[in-house]
């Protein structure tokens, strides 16, 4: 076996062992200098790769991304936003549901997590769909996973820096084109919930009681409040594309906005919880720093082997087109998403896939965004979805019958992909 062989060897191993997916790609990327005396690199040289691989400003952008979604996540947002999406639908068929899924598409662009996602709208919306308006539990808990998973397409994202820092493309490009295809999940997962709603039948007095609640505290009032948290996509999408500032000083405006309105419009976060958000983001960047040099490291050996040319010249001899080779990474990263995280197979595969889709003349902000809309799936698929986990307690049901419950959902989000990969203008129109 080569040192290929033994790299992916060593890399499934470790992730069997149960050991962290930094430790195993950086062990992995040791591998051919500890094989051979005279292979192209050593020591030193993995370290600088790994060094370089953090040694980025745009990097900062991440930590204080993270930074404003938690204050935002703690501020009670959900509920403002949520209030002024049901006054909208609320009176139409599958209005409240999918009002819900609108919260998860705004909140998910401030927290930038499917997991913080779910678990602060859910925890806010579970009770009035299942309790108040009498809507199916796990229905519910389906529909929250899946609309929660928007969060790393929705942009701000974070696993758009991620993924630009190990591929060196535009993050202000990326994000830009995430816009349309989340919008577009977006609208799939409210199809598939109102055919839902108007064929099982909903509860129209509780739901106009319902109604008549919010329009009693008024109209005004709701909308109002809502405003600070809607203006914050807009604020920092309305800045990297209009020129005035970069993604990483996007970043930083976020987090003094997130402050102002927290602190001195909402008053739901004081001063002396300002540390404890520090160290939060702190905590939460530490491991994906790690994963970010380990990544990089095993990019330029993997490189340094020869792997990137063998791969490139087998899939041009066994895929005979873009349109195959589209279908084979939506079901290969489909897979993946099953077992992996979205943020580190993001890190792992990209270098690997991306110069794969530019010999099939993909446009790479077309192709990176597809990568992040397959693998968001992962989410909400079973055996290690982690929205799943999240909402799955909230409404006193396993992981896995909530996973049962989410197919529909799933196949919805499957097919919104398939659109945004067989239709580029989707993802390119806004960056073109």
């Amino acid at each position: 076996m080569g040192a290929i062989g033994w790299m992916l060897a060593i890399f499934g191993a470790a992730l069997v062992l149960g050991l962290p997916i930094a430790v195993a790609i950086i062990a992995s990327a040791l591998v051919p200098i500890l094989l051979s005396g005279s292979f192209g690199a050593d020591v030193p040289y993995v370290i600088r790769s790994m060094i370089g691989g953090v040694d980025s400003f745009t990097l900062l952008a991440l930590p204080l991304f993270m930074l404003s979604g938690d204050i935002m996540c703690r501020g009670g947002v959900s509920r403002k936003l949520f209030d002024v999406f049901a006054l909208i639908t609320g009176k139409r068929a599958g209005g409240m549901p999918v009002a819900a899924i609108i919260t998860c598409l705004f909140f998910g662009a401030i927290s930038g997590s499917g997991p913080a996602t779910c678990a602060a709208v859910g925890a806010m919306v579970l009770p009035i769909l299942v309790d108040d308006l009498g809507y199916d539990k796990l229905f519910c808990g389906a529909l929250l996973s899946t609309a929660a998973g928007l969060a790393v397409i929705i942009p701000p994202s974070n696993s758009y820096v991620t993924i630009c820092a190990v591929t060196g493309e535009s993050i202000g490009d990326l994000m830009i084109a995430g816009i349309i295809p989340g919008c577009l999940i977006g609208v799939f997962l409210m199809g598939w919930t109102i055919f839902y709603c108007k064929t099982r039948g909903e509860d129209k007095a509780k739901i106009a009681a319902n109604y008549d609640r919010l329009k009693a505290i008024g109209v005004g009032k709701i909308l109002v409040r809502s405003i600070p948290a809607m203006l914050f996509p807009v604020l920092i999408l309305g800045g990297i594309y209009g020129g005035v500032v970069t993604p990483t000083e996007a970043a930083c405006v976020s987090v003094f906005y997130a402050l102002f309105i927290s602190l001195f419009v909402y008053r739901t976060v004081k001063i002396k919880d300002i540390p404890q958000f520090l160290m939060g983001a702190c905590r939460t960047m530490a491991p994906i720093t790690i994963l970010l040099c380990g990544a990089r490291a095993f990019a330029k050996i993997f490189t340094l082997t020869g792997a990137p040319t063998a791969l490139a010249n087998w899939v041009i001899s066994v895929v005979p087109n873009k349109a195959v080779f589209l279908i084979m990474v939506i079901v290969l990263l489909f897979v993946i998403g099953m077992f992996m995280d979205c943020g580190p197979a993001n890190v792992i595969l990209a270098p690997i896939f991306l110069p794969l889709a530019k010999l099939y003349g993909m446009n790479s902000i077309h192709f990176l965004l597809l990568m992040v809309c397959c693998l968001s799936i992962g989410f909400v698929t079973p055996p290690f979805g982690m929205n799943l986990f999240v909402a799955a307690p909230m409404i006193g049901s396993s992981s896995f019958d909530l996973g049962r419950k989410a197919m529909p959902f799933i196949a919805a989000n499957l097919l919104a992909v398939l659109v945004i990969a067989f239709v580029p203008w989707f993802a390119t129109v806004l960056i073109s």
